[in-house]
């Protein structure tokens, strides 16, 4: 829980009486590898807090084809977001990589805190803009950047994943194919 607190904290500060009412609503789970956090075609309803290992976002076409949307890696909120707000159907599959641990909680729970204590509402509206900003970007480096610049920057951003994901994993999450990657 220790990391999960500094990690709302450092969104912004948290009292101690909110910590202490946002820090009952999470439990612990245990993902092995290839299971599923989420799954397509689900209503979302968790929220969780990643301390260690790595999911994969991705969508799965008609045909079968996966395309890697993100890498979660420790210390990140991860869960259906667009479907826990809206509660619709999920569209972006969430399967662990490795083993993962996360904190998870019940996003209607959570919500109810925003009414409570404004401290934990103003963490999850900058959450949500961090979000958008990143999504934004990565959108922008899709359409604007060649593989190879897109390349770089995911080794920047995700050093660590070199080696433990396979190729082509990194393959699609770039928008090519393994053998332009290698």
């Amino acid at each position: 829980m220790t990391e999960l607190y500094k990690y709302l904290n450092s969104i912004s500060p948290l009292q101690e009486e909110t910590w202490r009412r946002v820090e009952q609503l999470f439990t612990e789970k245990t993902l092995i590898k290839g299971e599923y956090f989420i799954n397509e075609g689900e209503k979302a309803k968790q929220i969780g807090f990643l301390t260690s290992g790595i999911i994969r976002a991705f969508y799965r076409n008609n045909e079968g084809l996966e395309y890697n949307k993100h890498f979660f890696i420790p210390h990140n909120i991860v869960g259906g977001y667009s479907s826990l707000v809206t509660s619709t159907p999920n569209k972006i599959i969430q399967q662990a990589l490795t083993n993962c641990n996360i904190l998870i909680a019940n996003y209607s729970e959570i919500t109810k805190l925003y009414d409570l204590f404004p401290d934990f509402e103003r963490v999850g509206r900058r959450l949500a803009e961090l979000y958008f900003v990143n999504k934004e970007q990565r959108e922008i480096e899709i359409v604007l950047l060649n593989a190879n610049e897109r390349y770089l920057i995911f080794r920047k951003e995700y050093p660590q994943l070199l080696q433990l994901i396979p190729q082509y994993h990194i393959a699609s999450y770039l928008g090519i194919t393994p053998t332009q990657l290698s």
